[in-house]
């Protein structure tokens, strides 16, 4: 079968490195892709958020299987109008994409379905949200109600941050048309692990716990990222915590959206706080996390084109995935004042000597592929982006794999590198769980 994947990230990455490990595959394209794909896919130059090129495409290649990767496709409707054209594809409708299209439509289902989150007003007066503020208990969360790039929540602990945040949102219109309606809710505190699941609307399948790294320095200092690294399994979440997440957040979850008839179909992301009360939502994605997914599909045993085809057939309930039961460390790569500005062009190296190491995979997110125009020209590999490279290692258990990720990276250099020495050292204070 011919398979598309939709993204250029270090997700889109992952996806197409597994998916390219299929017998059921004989073609796969990655549009528009990155540099570090080229082996395992095609790269073809369409941006993912360009949905009618990505239709003439899909449909004039015959493409068997269309994968989306980030969330603005998914939010735009990209699902329904290939399926509208007839064409398969794995990913939630437009309506079902709303879950992180908007804060508080997600919000919204949690008190309908009494699903455990944090307690939140909704506002769309920035005078009323000001009062507000002025007067409830600190810390507090706020967050535009729309996409803003991973960037629309501030945690403020002290009320000028909070008022500073609310007035970036709602009358300096820093995310624009997103910051139009907000979400406040009280700070929730615990440790944080995400939950991945794919479902077919009825039926849900779990995959492997992880957790994310989100701040850009050390002991989970300085600004929010995208991800700056992650590991799995997540020791914080025991089976016993894992079987309450599944009965009392997710499977309610799902059984809510079919009955308003809106069926979950594909991939579900819940970010989790596990407080002193126990398992709480902080929110909801609609695709695979990044750069959760780097950590978590080295351990997927089983073929992961049969799973999106479950999902998409409603058959969820034939399948288990198997799991390697040993762990994986991520660790990104970032240009030097990421996420802030950065510079790019900067050659990669050694990045051959790291394909010799066992039990290595490197993710290729922010780059670009050179190959130069004499007969002797050899490849050289760009900086691209901010998040550069997901460096990946597993190992017998948490520790194993953090030396095994860190050798490599100790390999990879680029001017102005910048990278997270303590990526998986939470999960070192957890008696050992494979989950």
């Amino acid at each position: 079968m011919k398979v598309l994947v939709i993204g250029s990230g270090g997700r889109e990455h992952a996806i197409c490195w597994k998916i390219a490990q299929s017998e059921k595959v004989d073609s796969l394209f990655c549009a528009p892709g990155n540099g570090g794909m080229n082996g395992i896919t095609t790269t073809v130059d369409i941006k993912a958020d360009d949905i009618d090129g990505l239709v003439r495409f899909a449909r004039s290649n015959h493409i068997d299987l269309t994968v989306v990767g980030p969330e603005i496709p998914l939010v735009k409707g990209i699902v329904d109008i290939f399926q509208k054209e007839g064409l398969r594809i794995f990913g939630p409708t437009k309506k079902a994409s709303m879950l992180e299209g908007s804060k508080i439509f997600a919000k919204e289902m949690m008190k309908r379905y009494d699903i455990l989150t944090a307690d939140f007003e909704i506002f769309d007066d920035y005078k009323k949200a000001e009062a507000y503020v002025k007067e409830r208990d600190l810390p507090m969360v706020i967050k535009a109600d729309g996409l803003a790039a991973g960037k629309g929540v501030a945690v403020c602990h002290t009320r000028e941050e909070a008022l500073k945040a609310l007035e970036e949102m709602m009358v300096n219109k820093k995310f624009g048309a997103s910051g139009e309606r907000i979400v406040i809710e009280d700070c929730l505190e615990g440790e944080e692990a995400s939950i991945i699941v794919i479902s077919d609307g009825q039926h849900v399948v779990p995959l492997a716990t992880s957790q994310d790294h989100k701040r850009i320095f050390d002991n989970d200092k300085g600004g929010n990222t995208g991800g700056m690294g992650a590991y799995s399994p997540a020791p914080i979440v025991t089976p016993e915590e894992e079987h309450r997440i599944m009965e009392e957040i997710v499977m309610p979850l799902i059984r809510g959206m079919a009955s308003e008839n809106i069926p979950y179909k594909g991939v579900l992301y819940v970010g989790i706080m596990i407080t002193a009360q126990g398992p709480k939502v902080l929110e909801f994605n609609v695709r695979f996390g990044d750069p959760e997914t780097q950590a978590i599909f080295p351990r997927l045993k089983s073929d992961l084109v049969s799973l999106m085809e479950h999902s998409i057939d409603g058959s969820l309930e034939k399948i288990k995935p198997a799991w390697d039961e040993r762990s994986c460390i991520c660790v990104v790569m970032a240009s030097g004042g990421y996420p802030g500005k950065y510079e790019k062009e900067k050659e990669v190296k050694g990045l051959s000597d790291v394909k010799k190491m066992n039990d290595v995979v490197v993710f290729h997110a922010g780059t670009k592929r050179s190959t130069g125009n004499g007969p002797q020209s050899t490849v050289k590999y760009l900086t691209n982006g901010g998040r550069v490279l997901g460096v990946t290692g597993l190992g017998d258990n948490i520790e194993s794999a953090i030396k095994t990720a860190y050798k490599a990276v100790s390999v990879i250099k680029f001017e102005g590198a910048h990278f997270r020495r303590d990526i998986g050292k939470k999960a070192l204070t957890h008696p050992r769980v494979i989950v």
